[in-house]
């Protein structure tokens, strides 16, 4: 069975709204497409290059399909460690409106998401990843179909944009399993799904 593996840029006050391009996603208004570009070092390039190279299937909603799918396809090196596996192998498009995808290898999923995608799960080998897909990745989390996340945050705060955590999210606790920070200042953190959150206080006990 593969392991659902989320992967999201976000900014220090959580946008994850068009990080490659002012182009990419100027929904609502948003004007500050490209927001991830400066960082975009070596040590960055490389995490992103082991992510890829453990893919087995993809995961994607519907608003980040339709940007890879305008950019992707055009990259034909075989060698390229992100285009190659995206370009070959099965993509997979959680949305109740796309019809004909153009993209080859793609299917869409339109049914109940929490029993196609845990069968998708199952017969995956390696990770069956997510990338990007901000509500895609909150509604996966509701149905605790996330194994683990990457989260990657940049060192810029832009005050506006689609948040990844919003009001009403459900509260989920993670265990963190590794990280690194980029020479350009990127906060590359591993979690794996762990369950609910636990409270407590640290407020002193009364006294006898």
């Amino acid at each position: 069975m593969g392991k659902l593996v989320s992967t999201v840029f976000v900014t220090l006050d959580g946008v994850y709204q068009a990080p490659g391009g002012p182009q990419e996603d100027p929904s609502g208004g948003f004007d500050q497409g490209g927001w991830s570009f400066p960082y975009g070092d070596d040590d960055f390039g490389r995490f992103i290059n082991e992510v890829f190279g453990r893919a087995g299937a993809f995961l994607l909603g519907r608003r980040t399909y339709e940007i890879f799918a305008s950019y992707w396809p055009r990259i034909t090196d075989p060698a390229d460690p992100v285009a190659a596996p995206l370009n070959a192998l099965p993509k997979y498009v959680a949305s109740s409106t796309l019809t004909s995808p153009g993209w080859a290898g793609t299917t869409v999923i339109d049914g109940d998401p929490a029993k196609e995608i845990t069968a998708l799960k199952e017969r995956t080998e390696g990770e069956f990843q997510v990338h990007g897909s901000g509500a895609l990745v909150r509604s996966l989390l509701r149905l605790d179909l996330v194994d683990t996340i990457h989260l990657l945050t940049f060192p810029v705060v832009l005050g506006a944009g689609r948040r990844l955590f919003v009001e009403g999210a459900v509260p989920t606790a993670f265990r963190h399993t590794g990280g690194r920070v980029t020479a350009a200042g990127v906060s590359i953190q591993s979690y794996d799904f762990a369950g609910r959150p636990e409270y407590g206080s640290y407020e002193l006990p009364e006294s006898s």
